[in-house]
């Protein structure tokens, strides 16, 4: 992976509705800005119940969105990377609609877990308790196939997103069968979406089990062999975190965001700088995702809180969701819990941007410190525009998330690079992507508690972020071959 800027994106949200028009916007108005892209779920179909993550057909390209050629041919602008969503399909997919008519009889039989595949010997109040799930309820729907059977069926997310068993010859071959296309297209990285959930265990929680880290380790190990790196996502304990980095090529630094928020919002360096001492460096970092920011992830351990402390004081990191209320006028409490369906948890939906209170030079701070933090950035495509909570979208459709899933035409997006914050994080993405200090050594420091100052050296070359938290304002100083130079985040 190079060691660039990456931007993460929906293909028909940014720029136009086709990966050509993606591409357009890459080699001309964008030109130079990033070193890869990570392509949201283009497969079949992209409105499904979950934004494409509930896919039809993973080894097809949603036709309004183009082909694989077109997958070839962006990977001559940027590196691509792609999901891998190995815990569920639609029950809209040929495999599901196949097991429904045929049952027993159908050749994916045993692909689609229910609760009886995981409990045969029937479950206790206990066993159904101790199933960590993401939202409320039981994991389990109802479900009567088109043959008359009722099953159970096992439905970790939403009821049009059914639970495959990765371990039956039907579901190693459908994952395969995802692999070998990627690899096939000039995809060089996947990202594991809800590994976390995809091993079930009688008598176990059913989330980042043991059998979850050997599975990873297992497909992480096929992907390096067919050219792929391999980036899963978890939501959870820091601690699990650094765990699962041990074990694969990268993984998400999700503490990044609410820590960042925190250290602004309390002007203090802290818990910030008490993570950067203890972090995985083969993170990709970010700030905002297609998902809200999490705050699991910097919270005390759910299961024993009294031994496995949070990143930040409980009581701060309440108050830290309460000020990302308040800095959106009261938006993302629309977006957020019972308020809107995706119900989550351990998330806030709410741009990035809004959850600042729009406060351009405190924003780009934010965005200079996950900059200089190790590992490779990534940016959200409405974070990349600063981009406002888009309360049409939640209202027209009810989904929290999309919030921050905004459309833009390219009209819109032409429009919002011109606006100075915008510009000014252009600028800064380039000074990170060419400077060689980045390739360096690392260092931190703060002389007052509301100070921070992340380095970089390699050589003569250096580079500086230099912020005080309260005032909320910071300036980069660093090398060039005419002297010292100066980047006012303001």
């Amino acid at each position: 992976m190079k060691n660039k800027v990456q931007l993460i994106t929906y293909v028909d949200r940014f720029g136009g509705s086709t990966i050509p028009q993606l591409q357009e916007l890459l080699d001309g108005p964008l030109k130079g800005v990033f070193g890869g892209v990570h392509l949201l779920p283009f497969f079949h179909k992209i409105d499904g119940a979950d934004a494409g993550f509930d896919p039809i057909d993973h080894t097809r390209v949603d036709e309004r969105l183009g082909s694989w050629h077109d997958i070839k041919q962006l990977t001559h602008s940027a590196d691509v990377m792609a999901d891998v969503i190995v815990n569920h399909m639609s029950s809209e997919s040929p495999q599901f609609m196949d097991y429904s008519e045929k049952g027993s009889a159908s050749a994916f039989d045993g692909l689609f877990l229910t609760m009886e595949s995981v409990f045969p010997n029937g479950a206790t109040e206990q066993d159904l308790l101790a199933v960590y799930r993401p939202r409320p309820g039981m994991p389990f729907t109802v479900t009567t196939l088109a043959n008359g059977e009722r099953r159970l069926l096992w439905t970790t997310f939403t009821p049009q997103q059914i639970d495959i068993d990765v371990h039956t010859p039907a579901g190693k071959a459908y994952l395969e069968s995802i692999l070998q296309k990627l690899s096939q297209s000039g995809v060089t990285m996947v990202r594991l979406d809800a590994v976390g959930y995809a091993i079930k265990k009688a008598g176990a929680n059913c989330f980042m089990m043991p059998e979850t880290f050997d599975f990873i380790k297992a497909f992480a190990q096929r992907g390096r062999e067919l050219g792929l790196e391999v980036l899963v996502e978890i939501h959870s304990y820091y601690k699990r975190q650094m765990e699962i980095a041990k074990q694969v090529d990268w993984v998400y630094d999700f503490a990044l965001p609410p820590l960042v928020l925190h250290a602004l919002e309390f002007g203090r360096s802290a818990p910030l700088r008490a993570w950067l001492d203890q972090r995985p460096n083969n993170a990709i970092t970010v700030l905002d995702t297609h998902d809200g920011i999490g705050i699991i992830d910097i919270g005390a351990d759910a299961a024993d809180r009294a031994n496995n402390p949070g990143l930040v004081p409980p009581n701060e990191l309440d108050e830290l969701v309460e000020r990302m209320h308040r800095n959106s006028q009261g938006q993302s409490r629309q977006a957020t819990g019972a308020a809107a369906s995706n119900l989550d948890l351990y998330q806030v939906n709410c741009t990035f941007f809004d959850a600042m209170g729009r406060n351009e030079a405190a924003y780009l701070i934010g965005r200079a410190i996950q900059f200089f933090v190790p590992g490779i950035p990534q940016v959200y495509y409405v974070g990349l525009l600063a981009g406002e909570n888009d309360m049409a979208l939640l209202a027209e459709t009810k989904v929290g998330r999309d919030i921050n899933r905004h459309y833009y035409p390219r009209d819109e997006v032409l429009q919002a690079i011109q606006k100075p914050v915008v510009a000014r994080l252009l600028d800064l993405i380039r000074l990170r992507n060419e400077h060689p200090a980045f390739n360096g050594q690392f260092s931190h420091a703060a002389d007052a508690e509301h100070a921070l100052t992340l380095s970089w050296t390699q050589g003569a070359d250096a580079i500086r972020l230099v912020v005080d938290l309260k005032a909320k304002s910071g300036v980069i100083h660093f090398s060039s071959p005419t002297g010292e130079q100066q980047f006012e985040l303001r």
